[in-house]
This record gives C-alpha cells, structure tokens and sequence, in this order.
C-alpha cells in the first residue's frame, strides 16, 4: 500500500425495507446534485459521492459525517419500514493504484470515475440487503425452532388453532418478502446499458461472496417452507382429529338415546 496516496472510507447503509423512489427522485434532484441511473441515484459532494438504491440502501464514498447525515434525514423521510437499526458494512479504499482489487476489506482502484464506484455500490448494496434478508429468516427459524422440537418430544403441539395460524402468517410473511425481492441479487440493470463495468462488479460480487450467500439463503427459505408445511400438517391433524370426537360424542349420544328409549 503506497504511502503517498489518501486512504479513504466508504460506508454501506441498509436504512429501509425500500424507498419511494419517484418522490425521492425528485426530492434529491432539487435539493442536491443528483444524477439518475436505472434503479440508482448519485448523490455528488466535495469530497465525494453517494449512491441511494431504491431497496433501501445507501452507499457513501469518501462522504463527511455532516453530508451522511443530512441525506440520511431525507432518506427517512421516503422509507417504507426504516429499520431501527440499520445494519452497516465499512471499508477503506484508495485511488491511482496500478490495478482494481478488493484485499482484506480494502479497495484498491486505478480510477474513482463516478460508474466504476457505481458498479461497486451495486455489489456492496445487494451484499448488505442480502445481510438483511439473511437476519430476517434466522430470527423468524430461532423464534420458531421450538416446535419441532415439540413435536419430537411429545408428537404434538401444543398451539390452539389461532395461535398456529399466527406463526404460520409470520412465517409466509417472511419467505414471501424475501422471495418477492429475490431479483434484489441478480445482476443489475444498469449492466445492460453499461457493460464495460460488469467486471467491477463482478470483483465486488465475488469477493463478497453474493451467489454463495444466496445459495445459503435459499437452504434457509426451504427450512422455513418445511415449517410451514409441518404446521398445516399439525392443524390438518387436530382439525381431523377434533371431527372424530365429535363424531364419537355424537354415536355415544345416540346409542345412550337408543338405551334410554328400551328401558322407558
């Protein structure tokens, strides 16, 4: 690492569920110098730029803490679902180098050319959003690994009616969330119009493991389906079985009927 070239540090955000883009767009284009790409925004400061996703995320180059905090402020104020603790990824990188690398949280780069750290954000949103979705299915898996617990150790489970088809809702809630955003981790549509950047992107991709990760995602959405699919087994069998009480109750009425009709 040369000693004659700025190290500087770029900063990876997931603020939202998404943003409202269009009234974002407009907003930004107003108040700040903005430029528009497909599904992105950049966001130009002095000192260096930021790009707004619409699912959510910012990524912020070489960005002082004043600038970071103002957009964030506006950023809020078009999310839809702002978490309320934002994850954040952090790495350094430095420009003029002889070639583009990533190495130990480190980006080394021969240009800062507004598209290449474009291409980059594109990787280190959909890593971070992945990070999110990830956390999303661990905690709803956790919060649920009781139950087949419970099923193995006493072969039922002891949920009435209502209460199980509260976690099966949760349970779809999130495999539904994740799955209808799932296009979040193919590569971006900006490559289309912008192919010479593909490798950038690709660097990012790869060294951020997004296709491992995601393969790691969809073990984790298939358990989840399991769940579901154990709990509409588990009220399909109390559902049946309560029909047969009945049906015994009602035979046990009649011939107690039967019996009392012989003896008067």
């Amino acid at each position: 690492m040369s000693n004659n070239r700025a190290i500087k540090h770029c900063l990876t955000v997931c603020l939202a569920q998404s943003f409202q883009f269009a009234n974002l767009r407009e907003k930004l284009l107003d108040s700040a110098r903005t430029q528009v790409f497909r599904n992105a925004l950049i966001v130009d400061y002095k000192t260096g730029c930021s790009a707004v996703f619409s699912y959510g995320v910012v990524v912020h180059w070489n960005v002082n803490l004043d600038d970071r905090q103002s957009l964030r402020e506006i950023l809020l104020d078009y999310a839809n679902n702002p978490y309320a603790d934002p994850q954040e990824d952090n790495f350094s990188y430095e420009v003029g180098c002889e070639q583009d690398r990533f190495q130990h949280d480190h980006i080394e780069l021969q240009s800062d050319d507004v598209k290449v750290l474009l291409a980059l954000s594109h990787a280190m949103a959909q890593s971070i959003k992945l990070a999110a979705f990830e956390g999303h299915a661990i905690d709803t898996i956790r919060a649920t690994s009781y139950l087949p617990r419970a099923l193995a150790r006493e072969g039922i489970i002891k949920l009435n009616r209502k209460a199980m088809a509260k976690i099966r809702g949760q349970l779809f809630l999130t495999k539904s969330d994740i799955i209808l955003n799932y296009d979040l981790l193919d590569t971006p549509e900006f490559f289309w119009e912008h192919p010479e950047y593909q490798n950038m992107y690709s660097m990012a991709a790869n060294y951020l493991e997004i296709s491992q990760r995601t393969e790691v995602l969809s073990k984790k959405l298939e358990t989840i389906h399991e769940l579901l699919e154990m709990l509409a087994d588990e009220q399909k069998h109390q559902h049946s079985s309560a029909l047969e009480w009945i049906i015994i109750w009602l035979i046990a009425v009649e011939i107690v009927m039967s019996l009392l009709d012989k003896l008067v």
